[in-house]
């Protein structure tokens, strides 16, 4: 009977003691954050657009883009980035004449978002003008250890619980 109730105790204990705690007031394994921004792109700024963060990321940290593609029934659309690409097509040969696409990079001081094209001047102001992205920092150990879709900007703003 010693036993029995010796290893019941172990096993209490055990248990209890793996506990992850995650309704304290801050979340230190998964504290993300939500920037956004609307530039245009233009010959005169290289078809980029630097965003510089208030503070250095963590040299751990990753950083998400995505782009607002549109609204449907009252909600924001974001596709990640890179992007599909857009080809231009001439209307009269229907010989592809372009493509365009937007990519990023970053460091631990920002993020520069490219509007990548081998022929920009074919782009129209829906592909330059007022552009908008979000930029999510997320921590490395819940991008490389979650079942979350990182592509999928509602699941991880809900993930990480950000606000907007």
């Amino acid at each position: 009977m010693k036993k029995i109730f010796s290893l019941l105790f172990v096993s209490v204990f055990l248990l209890t003691s793996c506990v992850v705690n995650d309704d304290d007031d801050v979340d230190f394994d998964t504290i993300g954050q939500t920037l956004e921004f609307t530039t245009t792109f233009t010959a005169a700024n290289n078809y980029s657009e630097r965003f510089t963060f208030d503070q250095n990321i963590f040299d751990s940290d990753v950083v998400l883009v995505f782009r607002l593609d549109g609204v449907n029934s009252g909600l924001d659309v974001w596709e990640p980035l890179p992007t599909a690409s857009f080809f231009f097509i001439n209307d009269t040969t229907g010989a592809i004449e372009g493509f365009l696409n937007y990519r990023f990079d970053f460091t631990i001081g920002d993020v520069d978002v490219i509007l990548n094209s081998d022929a920009p001047e074919l782009a129209g102001p829906e592909f330059t003008n007022n552009q908008t992205f979000r930029v999510v920092i997320v921590p490395s150990d819940f991008a490389q250890n979650t079942d979350i879709d990182l592509l999928n900007f509602n699941e991880v703003s809900t993930a990480l619980d950000l606000e907007f």
